[in-house]
Order: C-alpha cells, then sequence, then structure tokens
C-alpha cells in the first residue's frame, strides 16, 4: 500500500469561526492552528498547506488563567539600540487584541514559509462582526 500524498491542486478548503470569548486563549489558538495546519482533516500531509480558513470572532474577550494579565510579557524590537518595547497581556488585550490572538496562534505553526502561508489564512476580529459572510463560515466548538 502506497502512503498518501496531498497535491496542492486537490485541497478543498473550508471556512471555520472560532468564539475566542467561550475559552481560554492558549485553548482558542491550538485549535486553529490545528485547524490552518490541517491536522483535522484525513488526507493530512506535513509539506503541504492543506488546511482551512479560521475567522476569531471576540478576541477582546480572550481569556488568560492565572496571574497572566500582569505577568506575562510581549516584546517588540525596532533594531536599533535601546528599541527594545515591553508590554504585558493587560495592555495588549486592551489595546491590541488582534495582534495577541495572532501572536498566540502563529507561535504554534511553522517557522518558515509553509507556516507563513498558513498564518495568510486567520483573521482575527476583536468583536462580533466580521467581512467574511460571503463564504459561509461554519461555527467551530471548541
Amino acid at each position: 500500500m502506497k502512503t498518501f500524498m496531498q497535491k496542492k491542486e486537490d485541497i478543498n478548503r473550508n471556512w471555520y469561526i472560532i468564539d475566542a470569548s467561550e475559552d481560554f486563549l492558549g485553548r482558542v489558538a491550538t485549535k486553529a492552528a490545528t485547524i490552518l495546519r490541517g491536522k483535522h482533516k484525513p488526507t493530512y500531509t506535513p509539506h503541504v498547506d492543506c488546511g482551512d480558513y479560521v475567522i476569531i470572532i471576540n478576541a477582546s474577550k480572550a481569556k488568560l488563567s492565572g496571574n497572566k494579565l500582569k505577568d506575562k510579557k510581549y516584546y517588540n524590537h525596532s533594531g536599533y539600540p535601546g528599541g527594545l518595547r515591553e508590554r504585558d497581556a493587560s495592555t495588549m488585550l486592551s489595546r491590541y487584541p488582534e495582534e495577541m490572538v495572532e501572536r498566540a496562534v502563529k507561535g504554534m505553526l511553522p517557522h518558515n514559509r509553509l507556516g507563513r502561508a498558513m498564518g495568510k489564512k486567520l483573521f482575527v476580529y476583536k468583536d462580533e462582526n466580521h467581512k467574511q459572510e460571503a463564504q459561509k463560515p461554519v461555527k467551530m466548538e471548541i
């Protein structure tokens, strides 16, 4: 019996919605990363981007457990001396909720060209309104 290998011409992509207000940020991110990679499909192939599109809504209502709101830090560096910027999770959740969820999901994808292609299929919105009604996305339960 030969091993099945998915071809990128034969991929059938679906659209899924995940509500971030229903569960913790890490649970939402792992579910989204699994769908983006295509691991939920029986035709999963590691070297092909065979995943589906994911829309995450209510990013501003994401929950963090423990003391993560004040202890967890997010870092950015401009590339210049003294250009390190540090923000805690409560600041990120109040000002930049989309970026916080995107960082959590993209950190669980491969860090190469394939992972960047998978990351382009992720859409994050801070409230319930999104622009992809025409694609008829399916609500995904966590």
